[in-house]
């Protein structure tokens, strides 16, 4: 139907051109509102976004034994899933990079826990098609100035979009006939800081001006099996002010942010949906080979897919669960025990959102 009311359009310029003496700017005036309406037309009238957290793939610091064995790609068993997604997400839990001296003191190397992974990983996101990520968090800046340009380099050469250090704020791209503008905030050295609402805000705004969907990102929250809801106030974790999740949310949101996707406690968090607009407060960790601490709910490994309209706007979600195993890469979780997790945690920590889960983990909004 829009192809054929595209020709309609066109073949109809073309018959007044051929029967009326027109101006040239009249004409080019013409086909300037053709090429309006066939992008209109191609527009996507709704958006699937999917997010996932903390990313590792494997580092070689201390030593190459936490390396994965070659063979295997890090998201194997959870393609099927992640290649459906329009705009894909994840948080960079480290460096990529081949070189560059540890910048952390540490008298056991063994227990310094530095991530520094070869460059040759870039591929891995690529190949899935992760399109924007997160590198504002607390090992950014594990192998100093050098770790971060060469993981921003990495990432430019693999087309993906990043933010969150100080040299880049923010970043626009464009998808499918879609503008988005993506900012990215940690507590961090290194990173744009979200305790600086003011500064926050300032980025958000200016996006807004420029983008069609606003994405942001944040690394915050206490960490661990203690800390899996969401306070509602400044969160300080081994005497380090790591925010206010709840507030930074919403205010991002007040000012202009279509979609807010966190992480930092390595553990899964309530979702909600504010003025419309969906929040994850942790996505928890997903695809970190060893080094991690992956007992208990530490081990899940949602996955967010996100429906919003072009507004950005929330219309539904599902929610994938997978599930992590010490050195053993995502994997698809029968028991959907991180569905059945952050149904919970929503249910007690954001009532009034009144997000109904399914058991497929499909889940939408109440409606009055």
């Amino acid at each position: 139907m829009r192809k054929l009311l595209l020709l309609a359009i066109i073949f109809g310029f073309s018959s007044s051109i051929q029967s009326q003496k027109y101006s040239k700017e009249v004409i080019d005036s013409m086909f300037v509102i053709a090429k309006k309406t066939q992008q209109e037309l191609a527009a996507p009238k709704s958006i699937k976004i999917m997010a996932v957290g903390d990313i590792m793939m494997g580092t070689d610091f201390p030593n190459t034994s936490y390396l994965p064995p070659e063979g295997k790609g890090p998201f194997d068993d959870v393609n099927s899933i992640l290649t459906n997604a329009d705009i894909l997400f994840g948080n960079l839990e480290g460096t990529l990079t081949d070189e560059g001296e540890n910048a952390k003191r540490c008298s056991d190397p063994s227990k310094c826990y530095s991530f520094r992974s070869p460059e040759y990983f870039g591929k891995y996101l690529e190949e899935t098609g992760f399109d924007v990520m997160s590198i504002a968090n607390n090992h950014i800046g594990d192998f100093g100035p050098i770790g971060i340009k060469n993981t921003t380099k990495v990432l430019t050469q693999h087309g993906i979009a990043y933010a969150g250090v100080f040299a880049q704020p923010s970043t626009i791209f464009e998808k499918n006939g879609i503008t988005y503008g993506f900012c990215a905030f940690a507590p961090n050295k290194d990173c744009v800081k979200i305790h600086n609402l003011t500064n926050a805000k300032k980025i958000v705004i200016e996006l807004k001006q420029k983008v069609d969907i606003v994405i942001v990102s944040f690394h915050g929250g206490a960490e661990g099996l203690k800390y899996t809801h969401v306070p509602r106030k400044t969160e300080r974790f081994y005497g380090e002010d790591r925010g206010d999740v709840y507030k930074f949310a919403h205010t991002l949101i007040d000012a202009g942010a279509d979609i807010v996707l966190g992480h930092g406690p390595h553990v899964s968090r309530a979702f909600e949906v504010y003025n419309n607009k969906f929040i994850a407060y942790s996505l928890g960790n997903f695809c970190t080979y060893s080094r991690f601490n992956l007992s208990g709910i530490k081990g899940y490994a949602p996955i967010a897919e996100i429906e919003i309209d072009t507004d950005g706007n929330f219309i539904k979600g599902v929610l994938h669960s997978a599930r992590q195993i010490d050195e053993i890469y995502p994997f698809i979780d029968d028991k959907k025990r991180a569905l059945k997790e952050i149904k919970k945690l929503t249910a007690e920590d954001f009532p009034e959102s009144k997000l109904i889960f399914e058991d497929d983990g499909s889940f939408t909004q109440q409606k009055e």
